[in-house]
């Protein structure tokens, strides 16, 4: 069959056809960063480690009692003496669990306890006081027969025998009893201050004769004679 020129010309989809003299662009490249790799790299591990370290911190502790303020030997302890606190855990350390906290209560300290000190199983006692063979005798003294420095317990003292009103008493070498203070109140209704101490049994009845006449006076001694 034969075209005509006319159709030939019809409008229709052509199909484009490739320049080969057009040039093709190169694809993309991108820039290495070194750098920038390790700087991310160093990050991510910081931050690895800053969430295991502050994973274990809180997962490694445990509560244990303190000290408020300082707790002086032979003294009773109270619920205001005491509170629980969180620790790191640390095999070298010993305290005593929150979990002990009523059975410290009520128990007198063993030995001197710092202001925020933890508190162990030797930090207090549960022996009768007065222990056995021994009676603990209160003498209520004017600010002149007793030191200016604070007592607390454990404290060793002698109880002095004084001259009385009309010059009688103590004469020659004084007479004395040796004791351990137990603690020490305020009279607020005297102003004097009442040192319970702790005496040989057999030199109470002594020592409570001699403080009732209020002529006595309290000398505080070092602990090594």
């Amino acid at each position: 069959m034969t075209t005509t020129a006319r159709e030939d010309r019809k409008p229709g989809p052509r199909t484009a056809t490739p320049d080969p003299g057009a040039a093709v662009a190169p694809p993309v490249k991108l820039r290495k960063r070194p750098a920038l790799v390790v700087i991310a790299v160093v990050i991510t591990a910081l931050g690895c480690l800053l969430g295991a370290w502050a994973w274990s911190a809180t997962t490694n502790t445990e509560e244990v009692l303190a000290a408020r303020h300082t707790i002086h030997r032979g003294e009773v302890i109270t619920s205001g003496d005491i509170e629980r606190i969180r620790i790191s855990g640390d095999p070298a350390l010993t305290p005593l669990p929150a979990s002990a906290y009523d059975h410290v209560v009520g128990r007198r300290a063993a030995l001197d306890i710092s202001a925020g000190g933890l508190l162990t199983t030797d930090s207090t006692s549960g022996a009768p006081m007065p222990p056995h063979g021994q009676s603990i005798v209160g003498i209520s003294l004017t600010p002149a027969q007793t030191p200016a420095l604070p007592m607390h317990g454990g404290d060793k003292v002698r109880i002095i025998v004084t001259p009385g009103d009309n010059g009688s008493g103590a004469v020659g070498t004084p007479q004395f009893t040796s004791a351990e203070v137990v603690d020490t109140a305020l009279d607020e209704t005297t102003g004097n201050t009442v040192v319970n101490v702790l005496v040989p049994y057999a030199d109470a009845g002594v020592l409570a004769a001699r403080a009732a006449t209020g002529h006595v006076a309290l000398v505080l001694d070092s602990e090594v004679h």
